[in-house]
């Protein structure tokens, strides 16, 4: 199974760029897709369906134009769960679930703390809520796949110049430390299993002409539980998709 994530930035934006046209070459088995920024009444699902992706399943924000996830599949899902059961995270649109066979996807767009000190402690907030849900979720579906936007840079070699990002949300201590936690929870960042190379990045800012520099950061993963971690057969990131101010990433898992 091709599982793709991709934070769009606006999934309208992304589809006048060019997007099926993209899946149509890449043909990945799931799409995954963070930050759709609008209501499913605003998302051309004909077109996604024209492109080979029947099944769609959008859980958008209340608060329109902003933050939404969703997932589009060539099959049918055995189960599709929107949220996390919590009230909060739940109303913006953040997290969704698609359960195939033996595997379970989900698709998450953690918060950003960058507008402020009251949205990192949204986003710090959050990640402890995640944690514990994925938690428990691996104790009922033991084959996990969590991609998306972590808005995490783990380690020095996922971020250009890391000296000078120090006070930086996305690469604060107290995130990095979530990330070990995660991590040495049972969760295996697939990209780093085939390659550990670096400058490998998944988001530029539009300012500075920072992806004509690669001065970018490795924020979009696909992690996987433990139990997986022996049927991984490639992961990779697709910078030649441009498509958003991030790119695609890429993993493949073998079924059972």
């Amino acid at each position: 199974m091709k599982i793709v994530s991709y934070n769009l930035n606006g999934i309208r934006s992304a589809m006048g760029k060019g997007l099926t046209g993209w899946l149509q070459q890449e043909q990945p088995d799931v799409l995954c897709v963070q930050e759709t920024k609008a209501q499913p009444d605003q998302i051309d699902t004909l077109a996604l369906r024209e492109a080979g992706y029947p099944w769609c399943y959008i859980h958008s924000a209340q608060k329109k134009g902003y933050s939404g996830v969703a997932i589009f599949s060539k099959t049918e899902p055995d189960r599709v769960v929107a949220g996390m059961q919590n009230p909060v995270y739940d109303a913006e649109g953040r997290v969704l679930r698609a359960d195939f066979g033996d595997l379970t996807v989900v698709c998450v767009y953690i918060p950003s703390g960058t507008t402020g000190d009251v949205r990192q402690q949204v986003k710090m907030q959050f990640l402890d809520a995640f944690y514990d849900f994925i938690l428990a979720l691996r104790q009922e579906r033991p084959n996990v796949i969590v991609c998306g936007d972590y808005n995490i840079c783990h380690k020095p070699i996922d971020i250009n110049h890391p000296e000078r990002q120090k006070g930086v949300s996305g690469f604060l201590p107290e995130e990095r430390e979530w990330m070990d936690k995660w991590e040495a929870s049972g969760m295996v960042d697939s990209f780093r299993v085939f390659s550990q190379a670096a400058e490998q990045y998944s988001w530029w800012s539009f300012r500075f002409g920072a992806r004509e520099r690669n001065a970018g950061w490795r924020i979009d993963y696909h992690w996987v539980s433990l139990p997986l971690r022996d049927r991984l057969k490639t992961a990779r990131i697709c910078t030649e998709a441009v498509h958003s101010d991030h790119c695609p990433v890429l993993v493949e898992v073998e079924k059972a």
